[in-house]
C-alpha cells in the first residue's frame, strides 16, 4: 500500500512545478488523525510541505471568509459548498474524503458502558456525571438536538460539559470528563481513551469530510495534487485505519 501511494504521488509530481511547494491546508477537526496521516504521506512522496492548521468549522469559515490566505480547506461539506457559492473556494473542487459517525469513549481503564440500545444510551447518559461533546462542531450541535429527541435534555442539565475542539476528547483521559461523545474519527489516536462504540444505529448520524480549493491559491497545482492525493482509493487503508469510511 505504500508503494502504491507512493507512485500515485510520484504521478501528481510530474504533472506539477519541479520546485517542491509548501501549501497551507486549513482543516476542521472531525478527520484530524486521517487528514495528519495522509498530509505526512503526501510530503514523504512528493517533497512538498505543508502547513496544518485545525480547528472549528464554523471558525475557519468565518477566517476563509475574513480573507485568511490558505490552499487546501478540508471542512464538512455543507461548509465547503457554502464556501464555493460565496468564492472563497473554486467552483467543481469539491471532493469527498470520507465520512463518520458518532462515537463514545471513556477513560483508559474504567469500565465500559452499555450503549447497545437506545435505551441503554439513555440510561448511561443519565448515570454519568459528566459528558463531554464539542461546544461549536457539527457532532456536538447533533449530539445536543439527540438529548432533545430523547426527551433527556432536562435530565443532563448540569452534566453536560460542552468543550473546545482541541480539548473535547482530551478532557476525559484527564479524567475532567466521565465519557465524550463526538464524531468518531476524533477519538481516534487520543491516548488514554478508549473507544466504547457508535451510538445505536437509530440515533446515528454521519458526519462529512470534503477538501476544496482556494480560489486564491499560491500553489494551485501542488494543492489540487493533494486533493487528488486525499480522495484517491489509494488513501482508504489510512482513511479506515483513522475511523473514516472512505467517500
Amino acid at each position: 500500500m505504500r508503494r502504491l501511494l507512493v507512485y500515485i504521488a510520484a504521478l501528481f509530481v510530474a504533472a506539477s512545478p519541479a520546485q517542491a511547494a509548501e501549501l497551507r491546508v486549513l482543516s476542521g477537526n472531525g478527520a484530524k488523525a486521517a487528514v495528519q496521516e495522509l498530509c505526512k504521506q503526501f510530503e514523504r512522496a512528493t517533497g512538498n510541505t505543508i502547513k496544518l492548521h485545525f480547528e472549528v468549522n464554523a471558525d475557519l469559515k468565518k477566517k476563509i471568509e475574513a480573507g485568511e490566505a490558505f490552499d487546501v480547506a478540508v471542512l464538512n461539506p455543507p461548509v465547503i459548498d457554502a464556501l464555493i457559492k460565496d468564492g472563497r473556494l473554486i467552483a467543481g473542487s469539491r471532493a469527498d474524503i470520507g465520512r463518520s459517525g458518532l462515537g463514545l469513549a471513556v477513560r483508559t481503564g474504567t469500565p465500559k458502558p452499555d450503549i447497545s440500545s437506545v435505551d441503554a444510551f439513555k440510561r448511561t447518559l443519565l448515570a454519568a456525571k459528566a459528558v463531554a461533546y464539542p461546544g461549536k462542531g457539527a457532532s456536538g450541535l447533533y449530539f445536543v438536538s439527540l438529548l432533545d429527541r430523547l426527551g433527556i435534555k432536562a435530565g443532563m442539565q448540569g452534566k453536560l460539559k460542552p468543550m473546545e475542539a482541541e480539548d473535547t476528547v482530551e478532557v476525559v483521559a484527564r479524567g475532567e470528563a466521565d465519557m465524550v461523545v463526538v464524531v468518531a474519527t476524533r477519538i481516534t489516536g487520543v491516548p488514554g481513551v478508549d473507544l466504547v462504540g457508535p451510538i445505536p444505529g437509530e440515533l446515528q448520524t454521519k458526519i462529512g469530510f470534503s477538501a476544496g480549493l482556494s480560489a486564491s491559491a499560491k500553489e494551485r497545482e501542488a494543492a489540487q495534487a493533494l486533493i487528488r492525493f486525499l480522495t484517491a482509493p489509494a488513501a482508504g487503508p489510512t482513511l479506515k485505519a483513522n475511523g473514516v469510511d472512505p467517500a
